[in-house]
């Protein structure tokens, strides 16, 4: 009896201690990077030509996370490419990798650098956490190596993955994550499956994962749906696309949409339109960048709730298409018509007068819209519009889209083109769809791509609309929905590249010699 008081003494004596060391809120800090390239090279540099390099870009990073400590930062993220940059083939990226192994292994690299093999990179990193007091999320490359007898090992008998490595203040290696949802990065394998990573602080719960992978389902909607985390770190190498996906549109949409704190770091390089990082929370950003003007580096700050399911801020969950679906459709417009929005054909309708009440449908897909111009500018032209498809060229991915957008001129050929400065400012509106899917994300971008904190909020029954009054000049008011159980899966699916090659060669060649047979 007297043991079993004793163990539960000891028990709530640990729930005390881990409830007032749990951290309400945290400071965060994201750093948007202008990486120095490598030269483009057919043949493979020496692995000190690749160390040299990704020194430089470090440098550039051990500042930033200088500045971050200094400016009680608890956490720092870094871009996606951030310390070797992109272009590579399979052959030319391999100086740069290093084997990272599982966090399991209790490794802080910076005492014990020679535990696995040759990591200056990892080393270093881990230095840097250690030496500032602060966690560290950087972006290198992982290569893995496998028996030949694996039908999908690749011929330089290496998996080589995109890889995410976050770093204790203590310099201890916490969590690795190997991207799944590759862009045109043909000198990486993708997963087997999808990893879910998390790991936890006295500041909360957090997951990874990579650029691309945030428009899909797994891994970016299951960490945040199965595990429960807190706050998401997002590395990206983000090429902004208007209307709908610039950085700062998307992701801040992102957030609010999944209810979670979403940690944006970009890569800043102009000519490949990559900008825009952030810190965002579940209700509206707490700070973000845009430039495209310059590459110069920019660091961010922001206090972030620790746990905002707790906070009184915390948004209610909402049910999309409660409002649009009890709505008898307002009168159809006879200037309804067909366009583009990249390679997606929407049906849009014109908003013709300073007010009204429109809705045009698409398939499964009915978007309302009520709005109120302060007053409507003669050159400008703004569009209702639906989607409801597989989208663009690659028509793996199924969206549902209301949009209201403005026109590149008063050419309705041209709505749908990208546009990124208005005149026209909305004293009210409301969007709303019949969407079949939960997954709904709600964006508002301004002129000159700037947000708008605070300006405007989704309702419980799924209307997105403004409040305190008249916006700054609109570029898009848009639901941004996708139908994940709809996708098309890619051919490649949880197989490296080469295996994919193998496989499908494989099957044509099989093909030929079946058709030798029948005609034998």
């Amino acid at each position: 009896m007297i043991i079993s008081s004793f163990q539960t003494s000891v028990a709530v004596f640990a729930l005390i201690i881990l409830h007032v060391s749990a951290l309400d809120t945290f400071k965060a800090a994201v750093y948007e990077h202008a990486v120095i390239l490598p030269n483009d090279t057919e043949t493979p540099v020496s692995q000190d030509d690749a160390l040299l390099l990704m020194n430089r870009n470090i440098g550039i990073l051990e500042r930033a996370i200088k500045q971050a400590a200094e400016q009680g930062a608890q956490i720092i993220v870094t871009p996606e490419d951030a310390i070797y940059g992109w272009k590579f083939t399979r052959e030319t990226i391999f100086p740069y990798l290093e084997d990272i192994p599982d966090p399991l292994v209790n490794w802080i690299p910076c005492q014990d650098p020679h535990r696995f093999g040759h990591t200056p990179v990892q080393t270093r990193l881990s230095c840097l956490a250690k030496n500032n007091s602060i966690y560290v999320l950087a972006n290198i490359g992982d290569k893995k190596p496998c028996n030949s007898c694996d039908s999908a090992c690749p011929p330089n008998g290496h998996y080589q993955y995109n890889t995410n490595v976050v770093y204790d203040a203590k310099g201890k290696l916490v969590a690795r994550y190997h991207k799944y949802n590759l862009y045109s990065e043909h000198q990486f394998d993708v997963p087997k499956t999808p990893e879910l990573v998390t790991f936890n602080t006295s500041f909360g719960k957090f997951g990874i994962f990579t650029c691309f992978d945030i428009l899909f389902h797994d891994p970016a909607v299951s960490l945040v749906k199965d595990f429960h985390v807190d706050t998401v770190l997002f590395p990206t190498a983000w090429m902004n696309v208007l209307p709908f996906l610039t950085a700062i549109e998307f992701h801040s949409a992102w957030a609010m949409g999944m209810r979670v704190n979403l940690l944006v770091a970009n890569t800043d390089n102009v000519n490949l339109k990559m900008t825009g990082s952030g810190i965002y929370a579940p209700h509206s950003p707490k700070a973000y960048h845009y430039d495209m003007e310059t590459e110069l580096g920019k660091i961010l700050f922001a206090e972030v709730d620790s746990y905002p399911r707790n906070s009184p801020t915390y948004p209610p969950a909402v049910n999309w298409e409660a409002y649009a679906t009890t709505v008898k459709p307002f009168p159809r417009q006879k200037n309804s018509f067909r366009g583009f929005i990249s390679r997606d054909e929407f049906n849009f309708t014109e908003l013709f007068e300073n007010a009204g009440n429109l809705t045009v449908c698409q398939k499964e897909l009915c978007c309302h819209l009520s709005y109120r111009m302060l007053g409507k500018e003669e050159n400008e032209v703004y569009v209702l519009g639906a989607f409801a498809g597989l989208h663009g060229r690659r028509r793996r991915e199924y969206w549902q889209v209301c949009t209201m957008v403005k026109c590149k001129s008063t050419n309705l050929t041209t709505c749908g083109q990208p546009v990124d400065t208005a005149l026209t400012r909305f004293e009210m509106f409301s969007l709303s769809g019949t969407f079949t899917t939960e997954y709904v994300f709600p964006e508002v971008l301004l002129t000159k791509i700037n947000l708008a904190p605070g300006k405007f909020e989704v309702l419980k029954d799924g209307r997105l609309v403004n409040k305190n009054g008249s916006s700054e000049p609109i570029l898009t008011v848009s639901l941004f929905g996708r139908w994940y159980t709809k996708d098309v899966r890619s051919i490649s699916g949880g197989t490296s590249n080469s295996a994919t090659t193998y496989l499908i060669i494989s099957t044509l060649l099989m093909i030929i010699a079946l058709q030798n047979i029948v005609m034998v």
